[in-house]
């Protein structure tokens, strides 16, 4: 009896533990430090809730955006269930690590991060640039001295202005008379409109988005004259390094639908953001 007990408990166990392990989608190979993909069946995607076009709630209180749907129709193609998982981005690098989220996918810039994750080919060139309000009389770059301008936390912009290998942009920043960092970007134009700050560096697309419920209030300055933007960078889909597996299974299904134009089409429901002209991937 003891015997037969003792067979059915190890086989119990030897089932637990299979059956567990059939759930993971991904594990870490401690020698080499690579990602294993195992019977993948859903894709949780992280992203900024507050970051139009790519990611964003909507009126309806649905999270939608440029990346979303792009997301969406890869896990259509793949058989996935997409997982839209809102993040805090100071949190993202633990969201990944921890295995909460799959990737990183809005409007996540490559540059000066080249090493720290595993890339997709990069989809979009984006500039960073500075709003203001249209009757605010600072027309260039070197009128913003002595002004306070607004950032949001981790951001591009913020890296473009801490960046080390490019002494104007920290002579620019130096001349400030205060940088405010913002949690995200909605709050940031709250405070620019009530005069809080004179100016916002932001992503273009974002700013595209947001100017365009303004009414001509504010605009970009410079008025899309490239000498006057922060910064240029590419976007692409942040993995974890090493997971090169997801990695390649996501990117193929990417380059299909650049194949196939749906990946224009999506592009061209946010034709009003700019990112038609944007997006580099198939061009």
């Amino acid at each position: 009896m003891k015997k037969i007990t003792a067979l059915m408990l190890a086989f119990v166990l030897v089932f637990g533990l299979t059956a567990c392990g059939s759930e993971k989608a991904a594990d870490t190979t401690a020698e080499t430090g690579t990602v294993e993909e195992t019977e993948r069946t859903k894709l949780t995607v992280g992203f900024d809730a507050e970051f139009p076009p790519y990611g964003y709630m909507d009126d309806n209180g649905e999270y939608v955006g440029f990346d979303l749907d792009l997301a969406q129709e890869v896990c259509n193609r793949r058989g996935w269930e997409l997982v839209k998982q809102p993040i805090d981005w100071d949190a993202k690098d633990m969201e990944l690590s921890s295995g909460s989220i799959d990737c990183i996918w809005n409007g996540f810039t490559i540059n000066g991060r080249e090493d720290d994750y595993t890339w997709s080919v990069p989809y979009v060139d984006n500039s960073q640039v500075f709003v203001v309000a249209a009757d605010s009389g600072i027309a260039t770059k070197a009128d913003l001295a002595g002004k306070t301008v607004g950032v949001q936390k981790d951001s591009s912009a913020l890296a473009a202005l801490e960046d080390e290998e490019n002494q104007e942009n920290l002579d620019l920043a130096a001349s400030f008379a205060n940088l405010t960092q913002y949690a995200d970007y909605n709050t940031a134009f709250m405070d620019l409109e009530a005069g809080a700050i004179d100016a916002l560096a932001i992503d273009i697309g974002v700013a595209n988005y947001q100017l365009s419920s303004r009414n001509g209030a504010y605009v970009l300055l410079g008025n899309n004259d490239p000498n006057e933007y922060l910064a240029t960078e590419q976007y692409a889909i942040g993995f974890l390094k090493g997971n090169d597996a997801l990695k390649d299974q996501v990117e193929e299904t990417l380059l299909e639908m650049v194949e196939d134009g749906t990946f224009a089409e999506i592009a061209e429901k946010y034709a009003d953001f700019g990112l038609v002209d944007s997006v580099c991937l198939g061009k």
